[in-house]
């Protein structure tokens, strides 16, 4: 008879969450399959909640998880408030066999200071290969002699400090990590099966293939898979941020339409008060088209204050010249309506806008460039990098255009156009400039009395 591998449940994030103490983005995918790999050679089989199969809500697998799993991996990076919790659940189930990890610049609150935690460097987009290969070697290690030691060593809190304390026991069987029900998939089951040649996929699976069609510009088929991921995990922001992008991108039924169902699942993230940059920058984006489609200049106002603080919090290209290219709008606006004042608050401000955001962007610029001469050779990973590089490169061309650097803006458009992206990535920098241009021009002509 074959034995069966012990099971480990990793409790983690997914996708690039935002650490907001130290104000960096980390992509816990990369931690992940760090964690996977270090598993894995341990020869233990390893699952993190976005990649459980399962029927109805993900609460029930991910308790019988907590509570079953020889093995339990908790991430703290990020401070995940769902991460903490799991890890206090895991904590009250189970005296040992629990490990917690965190990136380096983890501060551990006063409540987790003692205990163990053992750190790797994470370099916000990845793991350097010499750290990933020697956490994998640490995190191997230590769960060999854990899962092999005879007499094992409590690791919970509460057992070590309530040593009278007995785990809680069960009546009945709970479903354990080798007996994974299947997903009930939704009406849009033959769609997903074809599109990710799986009949029961999980969600990290749709997830993975909705943000290729995300990459690839099919945004009309990339949100019914993320609708799928939505209803396994209701409350994750990553993939509410995707959805709404897929969405409003959609442009269906209706343009219209396509806007106001995004400005609904952006609700869900709390867009007026949040601090996120990204929830910041999508509901800068559907409040800017917004205002384009109907011409309400509430809309336009709402964006430019979305923009303005995901800049002012994140300082990043996105966000920053979004922002400046609405004052320009919004100072055409205002001295068309006599505000001469107002207008020209927004027109100075712009400037210095596109101005930071040049100092920003550039050496964003410089450092890719270093780190693509000594890549692997991954073509997945380059394919990114040239994305990232053109993004940064239209960004650069944008800004040298509202800063009024004509000479900077050609060199910028010259090195875009000879870059090989997709098709709509092109026309979106094309139009863009071209609206730019445009508001320019009439601001121009309206401050001259032309």
């Amino acid at each position: 008879m074959e034995n069966k591998k012990p099971s480990c449940f990793v409790v983690q994030g997914f996708g690039t969450k935002r650490d907001y103490i130290e104000g960096r983005e980390l992509d816990l995918n990369a931690s992940y399959k760090v964690i996977k790999r270090a598993v894995e050679a341990a020869g233990v089989e390893c699952v993190r909640a976005d990649e459980i199969i399962h029927s109805g809500i993900i609460d029930v697998p991910m308790y019988e998880r907590l509570l079953n799993a020889d093995l339990v991996i908790a991430d703290l990076s990020t401070y995940n408030v769902n991460a903490a919790f799991e890890l206090g659940v895991r904590y009250a189930l189970k005296p040992y066999t629990t490990i917690v990890i965190a990136d380096d610049k983890f501060k551990s609150p006063f409540d987790v200071n003692h205990v163990v935690i053992r750190q790797y460097k994470h370099l916000g987009e990845d793991i350097g290969s010499s750290e990933a290969e020697r956490f994998t070697e640490v995190l191997k290690t230590a769960i060999q002699a854990i899962l092999n030691a005879k007499d094992k060593d409590n690791d919970s809190p509460v057992y070590i400090y309530l040593p009278q304390l007995r785990p809680p026991q069960v009546n009945h069987v709970v479903s354990n990590s080798s007996q994974q029900p299947t997903i009930s998939v939704a009406p849009t089951s033959a769609e997903v099966t074809k599109t990710t040649g799986e009949n029961n996929p999980s969600a990290k699976v749709l997830l993975d293939v909705a943000i290729d069609k995300i990459n690839a510009g099919d945004f009309l088929t990339a949100r019914p898979l993320l609708e799928e991921v939505r209803k396994l995990h209701p409350n994750d922001s990553f993939v509410l941020q995707k959805l709404a992008l897929a969405t409003y991108k959609s442009e269906q039924p209706s343009v219209l339409e396509a806007l106001k169902s995004a400005h609904e699942i952006l609700q869900e993230l709390a867009p007026k008060t949040s601090n996120n940059p990204e929830t910041l920058g999508l509901w800068g984006a559907v409040h800017k088209r917004l205002w384009e489609e109907t011409g309400k200049p509430e809309y336009l106002d709402e964006s430019i204050k979305a923009y303005e603080r995901g800049f002012y919090i994140k300082q990043d290209h996105y966000n920053g010249i979004n922002l400046s290219y609405l004052l320009n709008v919004r100072a055409v606006e205002k001295l068309k309506n006599g505000n001469k004042d107002e207008a020209t608050a927004d027109a100075i401000i712009a400037k210095r806008v596109y101005q930071d955001v040049i100092r920003y962007t550039a050496p964003l610029l410089d450092g890719m460039e270093a780190e693509e001469e000594t890549m692997p050779p991954d073509e997945k990973k380059k394919k990114d990098m040239e994305k990232k590089r053109y993004w940064l490169i239209a960004t650069l061309w944008e800004a040298a255009i509202g800063a009024g650097d004509e000479e900077a803006a050609s060199k910028w458009e010259r090195e875009a156009k000879a870059m090989h992206v997709a098709h709509w990535m092109q026309d979106t920098r094309e139009s863009q400039g071209a609206k730019l241009r445009a508001s320019l021009a009439i601001y121009a002509e309206l401050v001259n009395g032309k």
